[in-house]
């Protein structure tokens, strides 16, 4: 696995330059589950290099919203993409794996961001505590839809990365509530329940910020 994983950087790192090139790609008109199967039938680097490019944007543009940086952004899409090549066989079809996709590379960024001792709420918000929030009503859509862009995004960051997950894959991504089910393994019932209190939380955050 060491050796794979060695080949498979040196297969990331060099994308770009390859892909100057202008070649056909002569893998285009494989699905990305037959993909899928031919990377993990055997480990193929290769292949798997064919998937980085049909994602790599999709991927580095979800990192970002988790980032503090560009650079970093780019050190959390090759970290995606390497814990992605090892988890790779877990893909079992029951998803779109786009949509797979995005939740894998969430859930590595809320990870991180909950590794990361060094992030910390601003004081110009109020602090939201998950154990004691009560969501009390329904946020419509409409609601979030007319929030100023750059302060929506401002009270992303403070929420809780649980939270921003959900309503980046609702709203960003347009991910339907049955695919979400599939992708957080819980019923239709909690998926709402989660929507709901996410909504609630990123409206109460915004309008602490000025």
């Amino acid at each position: 696995m060491v050796t794979f994983l060695k080949q498979l950087c040196l297969i990331l790192l060099n994308k770009q330059t390859k892909n100057t090139l202008g070649r056909e790609d002569p893998y285009k008109d494989l699905t990305d589950l037959e993909l899928v199967e031919r990377i993990t039938k055997d480990n193929n680097t290769m292949l798997f290099g064919v998937l980085y490019d049909r994602y790599v944007k999709m991927v580095y543009n979800k990192c970002y919203g988790f980032a503090r940086s560009e650079d970093e952004a780019e050190d959390l899409t090759q970290d995606v993409f390497l814990l992605l090549f090892v988890k790779l066989k877990s893909f079992q079809g029951r998803s779109k794996f786009s949509s797979w996709l995005y939740s894998f590379t969430y859930n590595f960024c809320v990870n991180y961001v909950n590794r990361n001792k060094e992030r910390k709420m601003s004081d110009k918000s109020s602090p939201i505590e998950k154990s004691e929030h009560k969501v009390r009503e329904e946020i419509s859509d409409d609601s979030l839809f007319e929030m100023r862009s750059e302060k929506l995004q401002r009270a992303l960051d403070l929420i809780d990365p649980d939270d921003k997950k959900i309503l980046l894959l609702k709203y960003q991504d347009d991910v339907s509530i049955k695919e979400l089910q599939s992708l957080l393994e819980v019923g239709e019932s909690a998926v709402k329940m989660r929507l709901k209190r996410a909504k609630s939380r990123i409206l109460e955050t915004y309008n602490t910020l000025e």
